[in-house]
């Protein structure tokens, strides 16, 4: 099976309520998705967003960096190469991690179509059913109680509440839908850069003097400030995960150097792919540090990625943040992974198991 060509297409799909967090407010998905096609006729699918505040990528920047750095690697290159060839993209530019995600997602999707398994059994195997929480976008505090409510009687036992915008409303944001869904599901909070180290620390405590009880909080303080992260760590009872902060491997060894945190948020678009993800995993570990798999604004096409890796790692990966599909109208593509409020479910289709993608524009610009 080799690769001769490498397509574009345009997925749109409208969100069901504004996704909103204290970096942008965002109301549908829009993703490049990438279509590897090979000698064979097996085509693997693989998907990137414009996600420029957290990765630097936009979409434009994403089809440059296929179409002229990458795509000329690949073509020709046999799939059963894998490492080879994921080895290829990685190496193809400096950053660019969405655009290197796409092609590797779709490489990986090859890959199991190649040996006529599905991907998470090729990774190493487990249980092919995974739970996830979902996002409470950061909004007025009875938007944020009711939409957390509705979420809790959908059946997510966890939360993922977004903060970061403003520290005296976050406390009281937090208190009021801790006190409306307490023993029915677990928060997590979700500062996206939002706090400084000080503010985030006087927040927490509050909040645990207050006996709130939170699962996790996720990157409090800005991506650089591995200092300050390191400063909120070391003063709050409640953990907290790293993600923004933590885009590849070597950061994640320096992350725990540092012992700058207690959790480690992977996410294809940040570290290029699978591959990359899996050594993070085997990294975390190796150190007995616990792993949180999220996604951006997604569809089902990465995000299917993801879950095969969750499944595959999930003595590392012990929290789901999949909720892509979830926060969609519909979801486009047929086959694969399966989708149900919070439960994620993997059939035993070769690769993703992708049959169709509806709504798929291919005439975007050259």
């Amino acid at each position: 099976m080799k690769i001769t060509d490498i397509q574009f297409g345009m997925l749109r799909v409208p969100l069901k309520t504004p996704f909103k967090t204290a970096l942008r407010t965002v109301n549908q998905v829009e993703d490049i998705v990438v279509m590897v096609h090979t000698d064979t006729g097996h085509i693997g699918y693989g998907e990137a967003p414009a996600t420029a505040v957290i990765t630097g990528d936009t979409h434009g920047s994403i089809i440059d960096a296929i179409r002229h750095y990458i795509s000329p690697r690949l073509i020709g290159q046999d799939v059963a190469d894998l490492n080879r060839l994921a080895g290829l993209v990685q190496s193809s530019m400096e950053k660019n991690t969405s655009a290197k995600a796409a092609v590797e997602i779709a490489l990986y999707d090859l890959w199991g179509q190649l040996y006529k398994a599905p991907l998470y059994k090729l990774l190493g195997g487990g249980d092919p059913v995974i739970t996830t929480d979902i996002t409470i976008s950061v909004d007025y505090i009875d938007k944020m109680v009711a939409d957390s409510i509705s979420a809790v009687e959908r059946g997510f036992e966890s939360l993922k509440i977004k903060v970061g915008k403003d520290i005296g409303v976050d406390i009281e944001r937090v208190k009021a839908i801790y006190a409306a869904v307490e023993g029915r599901a677990l928060l997590r909070l979700d500062a996206n850069q939002g706090w400084t180290a000080k503010q985030a620390v006087y927040a927490l405590q509050t909040l645990e003097d207050a006996g709130i009880k939170l699962e996790l909080v996720e990157q409090p303080v800005k991506a650089r400030d591995l200092a300050g992260m390191r400063y909120v760590t070391e003063r709050v009872h409640t953990p907290v995960m790293a993600d923004e902060s933590v885009f590849g491997p070597m950061e994640v060894i320096e992350l725990i150097r540092l012992r700058a945190a207690d959790i480690i948020n992977i996410k294809l678009m940040k570290t290029g792919g699978i591959s990359n993800a899996i050594r993070i995993a085997d990294i975390a570990a190796m150190h007995g540090i616990e792993c949180m798999i999220g996604c951006m604004l997604e569809t089902s096409i990465s995000v299917a990625a993801a879950v095969h890796v969750a499944v595959a790692k999930a003595d590392v990966i012990t929290k789901v943040d999949l909720d892509g599909p979830s926060l969609c109208q519909f979801n486009p593509v047929d086959g694969g992974v399966i989708f149900n409020e919070s439960e994620i479910s993997v059939t035993d289709a070769p690769g993703l198991g992708i049959r169709e993608i509806r709504g798929l524009e291919t005439d975007i610009a050259a």
